[in-house]
């Protein structure tokens, strides 16, 4: 939510910087995420100052250019080649100055600079409106008034505005807030919590009154439920137009852009008072009557965007005597809205069902600023308030009439809450005691009635538009964030339950994983469950039917829950690639969902995709790429880690890899791993190879609690390593040796290995040579040199004798 600083500083004088509001505000709860400076006008016309052309003649290269000398205020005239048609000698006109920074309606910059024009010196330019960022005229040069003082800056005789806006990240709890009235709200009581009082100042209504009841609209409320409180009033005599720019910019400081004075009145009084309103144009109304019912599902209905939209029949709309104009609280229709040529309106104010209005934006997915309130609960009791202070806005902007009393139907008053506040409750839950005083003082502030007193508590009355403080723990919380969190001591003493947990915990078992792949220098995702319906159509694996669909989807993109890792990771190392960052290895645990004819299933994954080089190049290395062999690697690691050492290898069946291989316990899979199908990477736009592994973690996490931990004491005796250079046939593996070793000595031999392997010069054609290692080890005790001279002799005999081989 974007709040602009001038529009709050209408409600309360003050004079503190925008960076100490900020801070005040995300005290308060209203967590500020960015202060960003706005200038009706960017760059401010820092730069461009009023000048007179003295003189005006015809370029002497150029049939549409015009040679000007210009009087800027220095001491000496400057020459700007000029192609305006309406140049002339004697105009006062704005001129951008050398070294001015002026923007394009884009936004891009660009510097007047020295130049030359068919060969004639220009220092400066004289400026259109658009080049200004002024208007949007083209046709000429801006002549200004012939009394402004020549060498004036432009800043000083237009309009602009400065301003600071902040970006406001509120929680869904927080309807109060949705508008600048809100936040000064809570400024204020903030502000008091500091002992400084500053006076709340809302807009004055007084002035309103009805000039004559010429243009009578009757309204029925039909669904009293979904419309409880509704107000009305007709303006005639009306002109359409622009909105003057003191409005123009407030709204654009916030991010809206401009329509005409009628809409945009009823946008300002939106983001001013936090009420949304709609203008219909009267003339369109049939039977000058208003039906707020809901309408049999299946009606076509076309909105302001152009879409024909096909209406439920819980829709709540807003119809006059034949047609419906408009879904209740959420878009207008395309046939019933203000236009240049209206001149009389039906205004509404109104407080709509939260929960109606929630279903129905949901249900046609579309999220308006008026949907964005009325979903979260108004005030209702600021609608008639709002009503007038939109009505007198308009008769300002755009002239007109109040024609009609004020309808106002408010069968079922939406009434306060009555809470109990005990003094000895606020202190636990704060852990600390706050004075009576400061708790009475703070809910006052935030209009909080105290109706009575005791020793142990408060009896209160919440105003109606604080719909999330309905329960003395949410009292509580408000006293606490004006309070203020940071004003809570720290206790020395830290209290702490133990849980009784096993090793085998599922998130204990992940963590230790997770480590891991961290170690080796994974990076571990988190994304959204949610996905597209449209990955499946990239595989056959994945079916179309067994999607889990949203009920009320946020948009189409995110409207079933996913069947595979792969494609949100995918999703990952696309927006890194596409931002340089080629090598990337990542892994995310997660659930896919899976929906069935009589049932729906989870199941839980971890996913590791790996692409480009394992490391980034330095001046050591190259860099080694992430092939299929790293790949493995890292997932035998893992299941080693795990305790699982027994799995068969059998090529993938994986729709989702070109090639690859499954990894599995019996007919339990444990992992499909290998090159994922180029057909796939094209359509996340991704050229380099990428390597993904699947892990069936459900059945991972059984196995893992299944497994039975043996360990036994280190020996506290040495181990003896003996080596042997054994010249044998080419033919000969390692796995010969090894098995011949074992065999052999099956109780001291611990362990045998291949350090060096020789072919070539030196030894006789179809000879190799392989430098092997023996580690003996008696874990009762110290082995004598006459032992280990036995077992090497043995060793050798059997090598001599099974495989030919000969010391070297």
């Amino acid at each position: 939510m974007r709040i602009s600083y001038n529009w709050l500083k209408q409600f309360l004088k003050t004079d503190w910087t925008p960076e100490q509001t900020s801070e005040l505000l995300t005290d308060l709860g209203l967590e500020v995420e960015g202060v960003e400076a706005y200038q009706s006008v960017k760059g401010g016309l820092q730069g461009v100052v009023v000048g007179e052309v003295l003189t005006c003649v015809k370029h002497p290269n150029a049939d549409k250019l015009k040679l000007t000398t210009v009087n800027i205020g220095e001491e000496n005239p400057v020459q700007i080649v000029c192609g305006a048609p309406n140049v002339a000698k004697g105009q006062k006109v704005p001129v951008a100055t050398i070294g001015t920074t002026l923007y394009s309606a884009e936004g891009e910059a660009w510097t007047i600079k020295k130049g030359k024009i068919r060969g004639k010196e220009s220092h400066g330019m004289i400026c259109a409106e658009d080049e200004l960022g002024l208007g949007a005229s083209h046709d000429g040069i801006m002549i200004l008034d012939d009394s402004l003082k020549v060498g004036t800056p432009a800043a000083e005789i237009f309009d602009i505005e400065n301003d600071h806006v902040f970006e406001i990240g509120l929680t869904p709890n927080r309807a109060d807030a949705m508008s600048h009235l809100g936040v000064a709200r809570d400024l204020k009581a903030g502000f008091i919590q500091r002992e400084i009082n500053l006076e709340l100042i809302t807009p004055s209504v007084s002035a309103f009154h009805v000039d004559n009841r010429t243009l009578k609209i009757d309204v029925d409320v039909i669904n009293k439920d979904l419309a409880p409180r509704y107000c009305g009033v007709t303006i005639s005599g009306i002109k359409v137009k622009e909105s003057p720019s003191w409005l123009q910019n407030r709204l654009k400081a916030i991010g809206l852009s401009p329509i005409n004075n009628i809409v945009d009145a009823t946008n300002y009084v939106l983001h001013d008072l936090g009420q949304p309103l709609h203008a219909f144009d009267a003339v369109k109304i049939s039977g000058n009557k208003i039906e707020v019912k809901t309408l049999k599902s299946g009606t076509k209905f076309t909105t302001l965007d152009g879409v024909e939209r096909t209406l439920h029949e819980d829709d709540l709309m807003i119809c006059d005597a034949e047609k419906p104009m408009c879904i209740a609280g959420v878009f207008g229709g395309i046939h019933s809205g203000v236009t240049e040529s209206t001149t009389s309106i039906f205004l509404e104010s109104a407080y709509f069902n939260p929960v109606s209005i929630r279903k129905s934006a949901k249900r046609h997915g579309l999220n308006t600023d008026a949907s964005f309130r009325f979903e979260r609960g108004i005030d209702p009791n600021i609608t008639e308030y709002a009503l007038k202070r939109a009505a007198l806005l308009i008769q300002e902007l755009a002239g007109g009439e109040i024609t009609s009393d004020i309808i106002d139907l408010y069968q079922n008053k939406i009434k306060d809450f009555e809470v109990r506040l005990s003094f000895e409750n606020a202190k636990k839950l704060i852990g600390e005691e706050i004075p009576k005083e400061i708790i009475k003082r703070i809910l006052t502030s935030l209009e909080i009635k105290v109706n009575n007193v005791t020793e142990t508590g408060l009896g209160l009355t919440v105003p109606a538009y604080r719909n999330d403080v309905e329960r003395e723990a949410d009292v509580i919380e408000e006293v606490l964030r004006v309070y203020g969190y940071n004003n809570i001591k720290t206790t020395v003493k830290l209290n702490a339950s133990i849980s009784s947990t096993t090793r085998f915990e599922d998130h204990k078992i992940q963590d230790i994983v997770g480590n891991q792949l961290v170690s080796q220098g994974f990076y571990e995702i988190l994304s959204n469950s949610l996905t597209t319906p449209n990955y499946v159509a990239l595989t056959e694996q994945l079916k179309e039917e067994h999607n889990i669909t949203m009920l009320n989807p946020l948009s189409n993109d995110l409207s079933v829950l996913r069947q595979s890792l792969l494609f949100s990771g995918l999703e990952a190392l696309s927006f890194n690639i596409n931002r340089k960052r080629g090598d990337l290895k990542l892994f995310e645990f997660g659930k896919t969902y899976h929906g069935y004819d009589d049932k729906r299933e989870e199941f839980k994954r971890l996913a590791l995709l790996t692409t480009g080089n394992q490391s980034h190049e330095s001046w050591l290395s190259a860099g080694k790429k992430s092939d299929f062999f790293y790949l493995k690697g890292s997932i035998t690691t893992i299941l080693e880690r795990l305790g699982i050492s027994r799995y068969n290898e059998s090529p993938t069946k994986s729709d989702l890899l070109s090639e690859g291989i499954s990894l599995s316990l019996g007919k339990t899979k444990l992992v499909d791993f290998g090159l994922v199908k180029k057909p796939i990477l094209k359509h996340f736009d991704i050229t380099q190879e990428v390597l993904f592994a699947d892990f069936n973690w459900d059945a991972i996490l059984e196995i893992v609690r299944r497994n039975k931990i043996t360990f036994k004491a280190i020996t506290k005796y040495p181990e003896v390593k003996r080596d042997f250079a054994l010249l044998l046939d080419e033919n000969v593996t390692f796995e010969s040796i090894y098995k011949i070793a074992k065999q052999s000595e099956k109780t001291l031999l611990k362990n045998v290995n291949l350090f060096d392997v020789y072919q070539g010069k030196n030894l006789p054609k179809g000879k190799k040579s392989y430098a092997v290692s023996f580690t003996l080890q008696d874990e009762n005790k110290t082995l004598t040199d006459k032992q280990i001279d036995k077992i090497m002799n043995t060793l050798q005999k059997q090598f001599e004798s099974q495989l030919g081989a000969e010391l070297r």
